[in-house]
C-alpha cells in the first residue's frame, strides 16, 4: 500500500469526475484481485453509486438504487456491500450523516479527515495524520488503546460559501 500524502484532499475541487470513477474502479478491481477478494456485481455497483458524486449516501439510498437496478431489495443488500467495501478500504462510514462514501485514496494507508458541508452535505477527505498521532500519544499516556478513530468537521464547502457572498 502507499501512503496519502498530507496535503491530498478530494472532493471540493474541479476535477474530471469520469477518470475519478474510471480510476477508483480500476484500484478496486487491482485490491481484489492482489487480496483474493470477490467483488461481485452488486458491490461494484455500490461502489459505483457511491462514486457518482463527492457526497455521502444512506445505506437506503443506496438500495433504493440497488433495488431500481434490480439488484435486491433487502436491507441486507445494501448493508452487506457497505460492509466488503468499507472492510477493504474502498469506502468510509461517516459517522456525522450516518452514511457512506468511496474512499478518495484507496489502496493508500491514510488516517482520513473528512469536511463535511452542512449546507450541501458533499464531502471531501483529506489527511489528518497529525491530528492521529496526537490522539493516539494522549491515550498512549493514558493507557488506552486506539483502535480506530474518525475526523470529521462539519463547515461550508467553497462552492456554498460563494453563492452565500453572491
Amino acid at each position: 500500500m502507499q501512503d496519502a500524502g498530507p496535503t491530498d484532499a478530494v472532493g471540493f475541487e474541479a476535477h474530471d469526475h469520469a477518470q475519478c470513477m474510471d480510476s477508483a474502479i480500476a484500484a478496486a478491481d487491482a485490491i481484489c484481485a492482489e487480496d483474493g477478494l470477490r467483488f461481485t456485481p452488486v458491490r461494484r455497483r455500490t461502489l459505483e453509486i457511491l462514486l457518482q458524486e463527492h457526497r455521502a449516501l444512506g445505506a437506503y439510498d443506496v438500495l433504493d438504487r440497488l433495488r431500481a437496478e434490480g439488484f435486491g431489495s433487502q436491507p441486507p443488500v445494501a448493508y452487506r456491500a457497505l460492509d466488503f467495501l468499507v472492510a477493504n478500504g474502498l469506502a468510509h462510514k461517516i459517522e456525522r450523516l450516518n452514511a457512506f462514501i468511496a474512499c478518495a485514496h484507496p489502496g493508500a494507508e491514510h488516517s482520513p479527515a473528512f469536511l463535511i458541508c452542512r449546507i450541501c452535505d458533499s464531502v471531501a477527505e483529506a489527511q489528518s495524520a497529525p491530528v492521529g498521532r496526537v490522539l493516539k500519544d494522549a491515550a498512549k499516556s493514558a493507557g488506552f488503546q486506539v483502535e480506530r478513530t474518525v475526523v470529521e468537521a462539519e463547515g461550508v464547502c467553497p462552492a456554498c460559501a460563494e453563492k452565500a457572498e453572491a
